[in-house]
């Protein structure tokens, strides 16, 4: 299996594509899923998830790129979601619940014009063998400004994401770095659309984060530990995805909840199986 996957890979460069693609995601999605679970920010990324639905129906009608309309729609239901939640007394989880839900719904309408279930399948659940050479470097890109992000504003994200009202003190501008990291949240959301796709991305993107709180609670190792199993269950991924014939998506996701598992079952200090023993 290892020979033939390896083989494979060293052989297609549409394989080489794939298998770098879901290196650089995994990497990307490790870091931004630490900072979204710590910020209670995971609806919201569902949310965002399903609200760009719509801008990839509407960029394949117009012929234009997905990424286009899918950061466009992206950031209008965030910025929807925050105007509903000030104008009104509803709380944001109904908000959350209101938009996503009718934006995905817009979105199925749309794609309902493409007449096509190959689109809709791809869309919902990703296929990362579509990947290109100019995704795979705008995805370094991403990589790269996200790293740097990360640590130009280390102590604005510290500071607001675990307790709002002292970073505010501080004189930190709150509102600000909120939307900076949703803008970032979108944008990550639109590119690793194409590998897991709308319905399994937030799967992707809390799973390894949520493994790594369980293991520390200090940020700068959560991040260290939620990229490591956020790469390494992409690459198992793509490996089990290429040996079962199926989405490669469904295998990461899969595989990033069996580490999940067993770090709930046996971390050292939280691992049930170990508080039970003691």
């Amino acid at each position: 299996m290892m020979a033939n996957f390896i083989h494979v890979i060293t052989t297609y460069s549409f394989m080489q594509r794939a298998f770098l693609a879901a290196v650089l995601i995994g990497f990307i999605v490790g870091i931004v899923g630490v900072l979204m679970i710590l910020r209670g920010l995971s609806l919201m990324g569902d949310a965002i998830g399903h609200s760009v639905l719509p801008g990839v129906a509407m960029s394949h009608l117009l012929g234009l790129p997905h990424a286009i309309g899918a950061a466009t729609f992206g950031i209008i239901a965030s910025l929807l979601i925050g105007f509903i939640t000030e104008k009104t007394t509803l709380k944001k989880d109904t908000v959350l619940g209101l938009v996503f839900s009718s934006f995905f719904a817009l979105g199925i309408v749309m794609i309902a014009q493409i007449r096509t279930m190959t689109d809709l399948h791809h869309i919902l659940f990703g296929n990362i063998l579509t990947i290109r050479q100019a995704d795979v470097e705008n995805l370094m890109w991403l990589a790269g400004a996200v790293l740097l992000l990360v640590l130009l504003f280390y102590k604005e994200l510290l500071l607001t994401s675990f307790d709002e009202t002292m970073a505010t003190v501080y004189g930190v501008k709150t509102k600000l770095i909120h939307y900076l990291f949703l803008f970032v949240l979108t944008v990550v959301i639109v590119f690793a659309i194409q590998l897991v796709g709308v319905i399994l991305i937030v799967a992707m993107m809390i799973t390894p984060a949520a493994t790594a709180y369980l293991l520390t609670h200090h940020m700068h190792r959560m991040l260290i530990v939620s990229t490591l199993l956020s790469v390494s269950a992409s690459m198992i991924g793509v490996f089990l995805s290429l040996q079962l014939n199926v989405s490669a998506g469904s295998t990461i996701v899969l595989t990033s909840f069996v580490i999940f598992l067993i770090t709930f079952l046996l971390a050292p200090k939280k691992g049930w199986v170990i508080n039970l023993l003691k």
